[in-house]
């Protein structure tokens, strides 16, 4: 297992395999991975507790998993590495007696202002899951603040994509905010985990705030949408476009200021912000500004991440179940179907060995070497940086249920 410089990597042997490979294009390893125990404890105000520590029985604990994809350097991803996972701590410990209450209650404190309380909640249909997913939400902004204010204050720059997995209470979250991905493999099933953040799938969203505020775009961009680059012949005709509030395409007469740079330039993986960026949503980015401009990129980026929730306790769990988390630099190769056939076959030829979920994440790093092995039957190359964590859901010496 090979650990990037200025990672915190906490390890459980044989609870995950992990795997990392430096395409070289900074000095230090872009991608960053960190991973541990959550012990959740009651919050006391004025007290710091150590993140990794003998928890109580009465308490939560859990397991942490997370990849983080840099751009612009290493910084920013070596802070999150360091730093998300204390946010989450936090926050969770706030809402900790909420998680362990039948149904959580409208007052922490047990104060019942109102005898129709527990209806109001129940109405609104929240649950300890939906405590679980705000502490996640506000934890990835909370560190994307103090990644703000760490590199402003070193004159560093840089930001970086975060994939996310909590296992808690018998469920698994995943948090994504960017365009890593996760996928639940299974003997006949492939699930996938979490959503890409692109310019392009989040494309009515940007242009909305564009149309909000117009002087984001400082008179330089078009908001505007059309199939390719408008150019000087096509002034005066009419011309396929969508906005803001289309999902659908129709007809415009171009005018002088459709001839602007797009908003959104590009398709798939050329797809560009502001001809800058290929992601939508991550962490850092505070000093992003377009080339030779001041026109700042990070009122169109979100740190918050979208949150898909795995009922383990409800799956019949088998050996082979894993979840196989990955930086985009898999996933430019490799399809969801390519992966698991690759993790399929893996595992039943290797059911003896003890690090066979640590040699499968390599041998899904190998095949975006252009090393065909078969499985794939494709043998692409990825130049980007590579990292994967597979994680099994199944413990040994428990029934179809265990986790």
């Amino acid at each position: 297992m090979y650990v990037p410089p200025h990672t915190s990597l906490w390890v459980w042997p044989m609870l995950y395999g992990i795997g990392i490979i430096n395409a070289e294009k900074s000095e230090f390893n872009e991608d960053q991975a960190a991973c541990g125990k959550l012990c959740i404890q009651r919050c006391e105000f004025g007290i710091e507790e150590e993140w990794l520590t003998v928890c109580p029985e009465e308490f939560l604990t859990g397991h942490y998993w997370a990849l983080f994809d840099g751009h612009g350097g290493p910084a920013a991803a070596i802070l999150a590495a360091n730093t998300l996972h204390s946010c989450l701590r936090r926050q969770l410990e706030t809402v900790v007696e909420g998680l362990l209450a039948p149904q959580p209650p409208m007052h922490l404190s047990g104060r019942c202002v109102c005898s129709s309380d527990p209806q109001f909640v129940e109405e609104k249909g929240i649950r300890a899951e939906d405590l679980v997913i705000g502490a996640l939400e506000s934890a990835f902004q909370e560190c994307d603040d103090v990644i703000g204010r760490e590199l402003e204050a070193s004159g560093q720059v840089g930001g970086c994509t975060a994939l996310v997995a909590v296992s808690l209470q018998g469920k698994l979250y995943v948090a994504n905010a960017g365009d890593s991905r996760a996928i639940l493999v299974r003997r006949d099933e492939i699930r996938v985990l979490s959503s890409e953040f692109t310019p392009e799938t989040e494309r009515q969203r940007i242009q909305q705030l564009a149309f909000i505020y117009p002087e984001l775009l400082a008179g330089e961009f078009t908001r505007l949408e059309f199939p390719r680059r408008l150019k000087g012949d096509d002034l005066g005709q009419k011309v396929l476009f969508r906005d803001h509030h289309m999902n659908g395409w129709s007809y415009k007469q171009v005018e002088k200021s459709d001839l602007k740079y797009p908003l959104i330039h590009g398709q798939g993986r050329q797809a560009r912000l502001l001809g800058t960026l290929a992601v939508s949503r991550g962490l850092g980015d505070h000093q992003l500004r377009v080339l030779d401009t001041n026109i700042q990129l990070k009122p169109f980026l979100l740190s918050i991440p979208q949150v898909t929730v795995l009922d383990v306790d409800q799956l019949a769990l088998q050996e082979e179940d894993v979840v196989v988390m990955a930086t985009d630099g898999l996933w430019d190769v490799l399809s969801n179907e390519q992966v698991a056939r690759l993790v399929r076959s893996f595992l039943t030829g290797n059911r003896e060995d003890p690090h066979r979920f640590s040699e499968l994440a390599k041998v899904l790093i190998h095949n975006t070497q252009g090393k065909d092995d078969g499985a794939t039957g494709e043998g692409q190359v990825s130049y980007d940086d590579v990292s994967v964590f597979v994680i099994p859901l199944h413990s040994p010496g428990q029934g179809s249920g265990g986790h």
